[in-house]
C-alpha cells in the first residue's frame, strides 16, 4: 500500500446503499449507454488470456460479451447487484462464468498472480481508495497481464474541467464521478513500475475511455 495520503471517495456502506437502490433499474439506464465501452474493455481483457477477473461486475451486463472459452470470475460490493448477475448467468447458460462473489475490490480474496487480466468498468472513480484497489488488481494479476479500465475520466484543464469539479459532489450521490482524472492512475502506475499503455476514447463521442496498464513480466 502507498503511504502518502489519498483522496477519499464515498464509504463502502454508502456505496452498498446506493447500488441497492440502483439495482432494479440499472440495466434499463446503463445497458445501451455503456455497451460499446464494455465490449471494448472485454476484448482488451480477453486478448491477455482466458483467466479474467471482472471487478465491480454489478448486474453482469458484460458477462455475455466474453468468449465462451474464457474463465471469468466476478466480484461486487453489492449482493443486490450480484443476485441479478447470477440470474443472467443461469438464464443465458453462461458457462464461462465461474463465480460471482461479494467482495471489496480493495481486499480481494484471491491468491497472487491468479488472473491474466483484471477488468473494471465504471468502478475505479467511485471506490473509497482507488490506489488500494489498483494495488490489489496488480497483486492478483500474473506478470505480463493487464489491468483494463472502462470509465469516464475528467478533463485535465479548461472550462469543462472546472464544471466537472463543481458537479462532482452531485454525481457522487447518484453513483457517478465527473472529475476523476486519468493522470491520477498514470501517477499510480509510475510509482509502482507498471507500464501505462494508454487511454483510448470510445462511445459516446469519447465520453467513456478504455485505459490499459501492463504488469512487468
Amino acid at each position: 500500500m502507498l503511504s502518502e495520503p489519498q483522496e477519499r471517495g464515498p464509504s463502502t456502506a454508502l456505496m452498498r446503499k446506493a447500488y441497492a437502490r440502483w439495482a432494479p433499474v440499472y440495466d434499463v439506464v446503463y445497458d445501451k449507454l455503456t455497451e460499446p465501452a464494455a465490449r471494448a474493455a472485454v476484448r482488451a481483457a480477453a486478448a491477455c488470456g482466458p483467466r479474467i477477473l471482472e471487478a465491480g461486475v454489478g448486474t453482469g451486463l458484460s458477462l455475455g460479451y466474453y468468449p465462451r472459452d474464457a474463465f471469468v470470475c466476478g466480484v461486487d460490493l453489492s449482493e443486490d447487484m450480484l443476485k441479478r448477475a447470477r440470474a443472467k448467468v443461469r438464464r443465458r447458460g453462461l458457462g464461462h462464468v465461474h463465480g460471482l462473489q461479494v467482495m471489496d475490490v480493495c481486499h480481494l480474496g484471491y491468491a497472487d498472480a491468479s488472473f491474466d487480466a483484471v477488468v473494471a468498468q465504471f468502478l475505479i472513480t467511485l471506490v473509497p481508495d482507488p490506489e488500494a484497489a489498483l494495488s490489489e488488481f496488480l497483486r492478483v494479476l500474473r506478470p505480463g497481464g493487464e489491468i483494463v479500465l472502462a470509465n469516464h475520466f475528467g478533463q485535465d484543464t479548461g472550462p469543462v474541467a472546472r464544471v466537472e469539479e463543481i458537479v462532482a459532489p452531485l454525481c457522487t450521490k447518484i453513483g457517478w464521478s465527473s472529475d476523476f482524472k486519468a493522470a491520477r492512475i498514470q501517477a499510480w502506475a509510475r510509482r509502482n513500475g507498471v507500464e501505462f499503455i494508454g487511454v483510448a476514447p470510445t462511445f459516446p463521442g469519447g465520453f467513456f475511455k478504455i485505459l490499459r496498464m501492463r504488469k512487468p513480466a
